[in-house]
């Protein structure tokens, strides 16, 4: 019996052994990649800390899994299915309760179905130029996820794309932190707003008028410290099948307004109506949606969203 028990401890160790021999470098050997690779991928390209690329995504839980959805969010994905990916250097979650919801406009949304759809939202920034590189490992990262069992199946996605930086507007001009620092900065609340132009020509005439007059004149004297403007970019073909493609690719321009205080505190005064204002810039607002910011590792605000 002692020795059918060290025999048996022997080949754990010996399973283990190869676990952690894995973990050093067996799939890397296995593919033909080792260590050395990664230093010379370090030693060129891009490496800036532009915010050049984002991922927005506003995915909807289905009901009755608003907890489990939340926890495997948190848990897992956050980090296997985003930030621990090459060049993916910042990201933030934000939430919308019932009450935010009841705030969004407009009430017949080409994005959201019903408009109060999608009660949370994911933002990360991705370093200028490794667009295309960061692409090809999230695909293939997302392929092994699902095949591990590791995507939660009970949520829809109601908006999601990978976006181009066009511009950023701040209030204070140079004072204050930047948008390289937007989602590590504290900020109490987010505004999405998705506008669509009539065409490609209108898109680019309504982005210099939002950046040279419009946004400035918003952001002047309002609880908003900056704006982050972007444009949809169409995903892969072999992106996961659960992800509808991007649509409004050469018409549709996102803004993340970063606020200081709630967006309950603010709605009124400074967005509501924001959504017609839109008109008179040239183009027609989709989504105008306000988030506040999750609390990494609790179940906060889950029971407030039905």
């Amino acid at each position: 019996m002692r020795e059918e028990t060290r025999d048996g401890a022997a080949r754990g160790e010996a399973r283990e052994g190869a676990v952690r021999g894995e973990a050093r470098g067996g799939a890397a050997a296995r593919t033909g990649a080792g260590p050395d690779a990664y230093a010379e991928l370090a030693a060129v390209g891009p490496y800036g800390v532009r915010p050049g690329h984002a991922l927005i995504t506003m995915v909807e839980p289905h009901p009755g899994h608003e907890y489990a959805y939340n926890r495997w969010y948190e848990d897992d994905h956050y980090y296997a299915g985003a930030m621990a990916m090459p060049w993916m250097f910042a990201g933030r979650r934000w939430v919308a309760t019932r009450d935010l919801q009841a705030l969004r406009r407009p009430e017949k949304s080409a994005i959201a179905r019903p408009v109060t759809a999608g009660c949370y939202l994911s933002t990360y920034w991705v370093t200028e130029g490794r667009y295309d590189e960061h692409m090809k490992w999230t695909v293939a990262i997302n392929k092994r996820l699902n095949r591990d069992a590791r995507v939660y199946r009970d949520r829809t996605h109601v908006f999601t794309a990978f976006q181009d930086h066009e511009t950023t507007v701040y209030r204070d001009g140079a004072a204050g932190p930047r948008d390289v620092h937007a989602l590590d900065h504290p900020y109490r609340g987010l505004v999405l707003q998705v506008i669509d132009a009539e065409d490609r020509a209108a898109r680019a005439e309504l982005l210099e008028r939002l950046a040279a007059r419009e946004l400035p004149r918003r952001l002047a004297g309002s609880p908003a410290a900056m704006v982050t403007v972007f444009r949809p970019t169409p995903l892969p073909g072999d992106r996961m099948t659960y992800v509808k493609q991007v649509e409004g690719v050469d018409t549709r321009l996102t803004l993340l307004w970063f606020l200081e205080c709630d967006p309950r505190d603010c709605w009124e005064g400074h967005f509501a109506g924001l959504d017609e204002t839109a008109g008179e810039w040239g183009g027609r607002v989709e989504l105008l949606a306000p988030f506040i910011p999750t609390v990494p590792g609790t179940d906060r605000y889950v029971d407030e969203l039905r």
